[in-house]
């Protein structure tokens, strides 16, 4: 067991004066984040009232949960945010430690999974039309249906593979002519079904597939940050604004990431192994080999 912690330990707003913490709350907070894993946090404020950690689920989406240590800590529950649709309740006692808030998040996002795979899934087969770049905290798109007709899809985080909410947008016979067919038909939506076949068989139309976009746009986006760019950021060095510059070398996979980002991902994994000054693992999507030196 870690050191326990005392409320008595965390003046600072409670007590009423700008002293920090004492060394006993710090050595406590500490002695948590060990059992969480030091590799996981990107940051924490100097009294250890927030905390940011950077967590990977199974199918590897990078996710930054901030936990907030209240003043009376640990006799009150922490609060969480993080980039997710819905977040879960913590469940807290008298025993409960950091560890147990993480352990909840992850539970939590085990059962976003399919949600997650939803929306991969409509981005790949459908017209998306809005958001461009959605976060993992987007439960609603817009797809287009061709000629000037528009959906707007809101995605259930707890079955989302079930029936969605809608709503139409076009010309006013197109409109109505959808929305008829989409009450007639919706019997007929099979949570087994892939959600394209689904919405093609309740609007009784063809529904046009993703924009092809060429490969050599340069418009391509990182496997793990989801951002083109790097932050233009002294601490990056050289890498400060570049663009992604690795490759997965599997063809059905061609994934492309920031060699600073996948370099910090496999440092996260435990199954990486580390050869001279090159870092060995796998792919976080299709699992093939990577590898990228330890500095650039």
């Amino acid at each position: 067991m870690g050191t326990p912690v005392s409320s008595a330990a965390f003046p600072s707003e409670c007590r009423g004066d700008s002293t920090l913490p004492s060394p006993a709350f710090y050595r406590a907070v500490y002695s948590q984040i060990e059992e969480v894993g030091w590799e996981h946090l990107m940051g924490a404020a100097e009294d250890l009232s927030c905390l940011t950690f950077r967590l990977l689920d199974k199918k590897g989406r990078v996710h930054i949960l901030e936990i907030s240590l209240p003043c009376n800590y640990p006799e009150s529950s922490p609060t969480i945010a993080a980039d997710v649709p819905c977040i879960n309740e913590v469940v807290w006692s008298e025993k409960s430690r950091l560890k147990d808030v993480v352990q909840q998040f992850d539970e939590h996002l085990q059962k976003l999974q399919e949600f997650w795979s939803t929306m991969d899934d409509i981005d790949r087969d459908l017209c998306v039309v809005y958001p461009k770049e959605s976060s993992l905290a987007t439960s609603y798109c817009q797809i287009g249906l061709g000629n000037d007709c528009y959906l707007l899809l809101h995605i259930s985080t707890s079955s989302p593979r079930s029936l969605p909410e809608c709503r139409f947008f076009g010309p006013d016979s197109a409109v109505v002519l959808m929305r008829n067919n989409w009450k007639k038909n919706a019997i007929k939506w099979k949570v087994d079904k892939p959600f394209h076949e689904n919405l093609a068989a309740l609007l009784e139309r063809e529904l046009p597939g993703p924009p092809v976009s060429s490969k050599d746009d340069g418009q391509v986006d990182c496997g793990i940050c989801y951002a083109q760019y790097l932050p233009v950021d002294d601490e990056l060095g050289a890498n400060s604004g570049s663009a992604p510059d690795y490759t997965c070398e599997n063809p059905s996979c061609s994934k492309a990431f920031h060699t600073v980002c996948l370099r910090d991902w496999l440092h996260s994994i435990t199954t990486t192994r580390k050869s001279f000054d090159v870092l060995f693992g796998d792919c976080p999507y299709c699992s093939e080999p990577v590898a990228v030196k330890v500095n650039n």
